[in-house]
């Protein structure tokens, strides 16, 4: 095949790329309301936009723009990938309809590739190949089964977008493709992919050694996953720096009785932003009205409601997620969100963000030492540590390599766009 393409969808983000013979992997750009991006964001905007006849739904950067331009019924629903290997969320109401999880992503993937078609060409070209990535562990993959079901699930969304041909790859492979590109030497390399739903890891040698003689299957010595990256902690963020503020740890006076505390299932919902509007169901919302009655701290419930009732999450999202890109620059940061009454500022220092999750990096360590573990591979036989994808930037995440490995053998890159990149060169090597 003289083309290769690369679809790496994520949990936040999506990309695409494309390599050619003799050429290096190009990746996509996208417009978006500040300019053109390499990134497509995985988000599905359903509602009513000003201008529209009718509803509409619409995916990537402008989604959100049409979400916060809508008025009345809205849904931007953001990191569908994470459910693949959930047997419990099979559908939603959208548009007035039951819609499948295959549809919705489909929808985003069908929108990616329209933005993208004047710079890709026909996909079903016969000298294209085309390689989808897919993490080494699915998000919520709890039994075994789970990995193939999501795969199995993310293939038929696929074809619903019509791709009818495609073959999957490991992202954490993927990306060791894309770090490979310039080396000069053979190398025996840790790739470390740090996306929104998984943190994946693949021990493998690259180089162009490993090119020149065709790779085999045994040039992976192991791949590791853990469904846990930059998700679980905004998540934390919320938990300790916004939910208390919400009325978490507060409790309710009924007529008879001690009080009682407000229960906490409604706050784990509150954790993932893209869960706040299942809150706004008629039933939750009684639920809520009646623990305002009840309340011992009405304004903190009262915050709680307006978030739930005007579906704010996405703008608490942002205010989030800002203060943890902050935290991966400074020792300190201030998290806002200002939208009477629901007013929250909180001081969350670095060293408390690495505390409320240290249990995380527990689980991503371990994950990483079982590659070692499992191929029989010291520490001091590894090459090169490669790491990318988003939460790479964490300062306690690098940390982890680093003492392990040393800060001379670390090094990151394409964090946005690796494993898009990485999979266009797989697709002209497997061609």
């Amino acid at each position: 095949m003289s083309r290769g393409v690369g679809l790496d969808f994520g949990t936040t983000n999506s990309a695409l790329a494309l390599a050619e013979l003799g050429q290096d992997a190009r990746v996509v750009r996208f417009a978006a309301p500040g300019g053109e991006t390499e990134s497509f964001r995985s988000v599905l905007f359903a509602g009513h936009a000003e201008g529209d006849p009718g509803p509409v739904s619409v995916a990537g950067p402008m989604a959100i723009e049409r979400y916060l331009e809508a008025e009345g019924e809205r849904r931007l629903l953001q990191s569908l990938k994470a459910f693949l290997a959930s047997r419990l969320f099979t559908s939603t109401r959208l548009l007035g309809r039951t819609t499948t999880l295959q549809e919705m992503i489909a929808r985003i993937v069908r929108g990616l590739l329209d933005e993208a078609r004047g710079q890709l060409g026909e996909l079903a070209a016969a000298d294209t190949t085309l390689v989808i990535g897919r993490p080494v562990r699915f998000a919520r993959s709890r039994e075994p089964g789970d990995d193939d079901f999501a795969r199995d699930r993310l293939a038929e969304s696929l074809r619903t977008a019509g791709i009818e041909q495609f073959r999957f790859e490991f992202e954490p492979v993927a990306a060791a493709y894309h770090y490979e590109r310039s080396l000069d030497r053979d190398e025996l390399v840790l790739i470390a992919d740090f996306g929104g739903g998984t943190s994946d890891f693949c021990l493998l040698r690259v180089g162009p050694g490993t090119r020149g003689r065709a790779r085999r299957p045994e040039d992976i010595l192991g791949t590791e996953g853990v469904a846990i990256a930059g998700d679980a902690f905004g998540a934390r963020i919320v938990r300790h720096a916004v939910a208390p503020q919400l009325g978490r740890g507060t409790q309710q006076q009924k007529l008879f009785g001690s009080p009682v505390p407000v229960p906490t299932w409604i706050y784990r919902d509150l954790e993932r932003w893209h869960h706040l509007s299942f809150l706004r169901s008629p039933k939750t919302l009684g639920v809520l009205h009646d623990i305002l009655r009840h309340s011992l701290e009405r304004e903190k419930i009262e915050a709680l409601l307006h978030l739930v009732e005007n579906d704010l999450g996405y703008a608490l999202y942002r205010a989030v997620e800002r203060t943890k890109t902050e935290l991966s620059q400074q020792d300190e940061s201030w998290l806002r969100f200002d939208d009477p009454p629901t007013v929250i500022e909180s001081r969350v220092t670095r060293a408390d963000f690495e505390d409320w999750i240290a249990d995380l990096l527990s689980e991503i360590e371990a994950c990483a030492d079982r590659v070692l573990e499992r191929t029989g591979t010291s520490r001091d036989a590894v090459d090169r540590v490669f790491l990318t994808g988003g939460s790479s930037f964490v300062p306690a995440v690098r940390r982890i390599f680093v003492e392990r490995f040393g800060e001379e053998r670390i090094r990151s890159g394409g964090e946005l766009i690796s494993v898009a990149s990485g999979l266009a060169l797989r697709a002209l090597d497997s061609g």
